[in-house]
């Protein structure tokens, strides 16, 4: 059986994503998660998008170069491919990572489920597939399974297998949540989650797991927590702040305004504003500086201020403090290992002070 060798990792409870947004050449994947096992993070997530950042390929890549790492696939959907191969994908990864991998799932976005032909994915049907996954593991047959990518007659992986494969879950409603403490390894929160947010879904989690007859422990909550130093160029850090909300605003808004239990009037407002009103693409990637500018002065600060910012001391307390809020650890989203290097550095002087005292 796999055994999960993060703990070799200075620092197991941090994480970072490889390729962040757009990616223009997929190797620089690698050359992310080999400075990211040398600074001692933890885990290696990878966001799948089509355009060069296919899961298995970035994964399995990504497996071959590192010894220590931990590499979640963070998400992926269960309707994108058939659940033989979705499972074969994991088999695969994980075989070559030497049980360091952990497959995670998610709902998807509606408007690119709905480009692709795709029905949306209800909580029911991720829970199914959670199990699915988890008995074809076991070497279990499975038959007649009817799915989110339809009927299938026979479902089956190995039948010499008996192994768990560890699982995340891509999380931010109550129902969710609460799946991924009933039946997942991993729940991965969403960026820009207030305080009292990130204290509400991990006891959500937690209280789960506790009435599934789990251990709470072992359905651990990631932060997904932005950081964005000082260090980083003032453009990029418009981009990956103001220009990454707007684009979550932009297709989901109203899930994450609810979850927040932020106005609903200002996400009104936001989506009437005639410059928002004219992005088709995704605002981060395709704004100008100044368009991106506008667009900062209809977010409320306080919207903006989940985030780790300020100087890399001031970014690395942040990261510590979701910690303190509950969560088990903390995936630093949108930054590279490059931009991360002073913070982690002061991550860790953080921790040995707090270890010495």
């Amino acid at each position: 059986m796999p055994q999960d060798t993060r703990a070799k990792q200075e620092f197991p409870e941090l994480g970072f994503y490889m390729l962040p947004g757009d990616a223009l050449d997929s190797c620089d994947a690698l050359a992310e998660i080999q400075a990211a096992e040398a600074m001692g993070i933890g885990q290696a997530f990878l966001g799948e998008r089509p355009n060069r950042k296919e899961a298995g390929a970035v994964c399995g890549a990504a497996a071959a170069v590192t010894d220590s790492i931990g590499i979640t696939l963070g998400v992926t959907n269960i309707n994108t491919r058939h659940p033989t191969l979705t499972a074969g994908l994991a088999l695969t990864v994980q075989s070559l990572a030497g049980g360091r991998f952990t497959m995670g799932f998610g709902r998807g976005v509606a408007v690119a489920q709905e480009i692709m032909g795709l029905k949306p994915v209800t909580t029911a049907e991720l829970e199914e597939f959670a199990l699915i996954m988890r008995r074809l593991f076991r070497g279990e047959i499975i038959s007649d399974f009817d799915g989110p990518t339809g009927r299938v007659p026979i479902l089956l992986l190995d039948m010499t297998l008996d192994e768990h494969l560890p699982m995340a879950l891509g999380a931010m409603g109550p129902r969710t949540l609460a799946l991924g403490g009933r039946c997942f390894d991993d729940v991965i929160l969403h960026p820009f989650y207030s305080d009292e947010t990130v204290v509400r879904s991990v006891h959500a989690v937690k209280t789960a797991a506790e009435q599934a007859g789990r251990d709470p422990s072992d359905a651990a909550v990631w932060s997904c927590f932005v950081v964005v130093s000082d260090e980083v160029p003032a453009e990029l850090a418009l981009r990956k702040t103001v220009g990454r909300l707007a684009t979550y605003l932009q297709y989901y808004g109203d899930v994450l305004v609810g979850v927040n239990r932020w106005d609903p009037d200002v996400l009104a407002r936001f989506r009437a504003d005639e410059v928002v009103a004219r992005f088709l693409a995704p605002i981060d990637g395709t704004a100008s500086v100044a368009e991106l500018e506008h667009i900062g002065t209809l977010l409320p600060d306080e919207w903006l201020a989940p985030m780790g910012a300020g100087t890399p001391a001031e970014c690395a307390a942040a990261v510590r403090r979701q910690i303190d809020l509950g969560c088990d650890a903390v995936l630093m989203h949108g930054a590279t290992p490059a931009e991360l290097a002073s913070v982690i550095d002061a991550y860790r002087q953080i921790t040995a002070t707090a270890g010495s005292g």
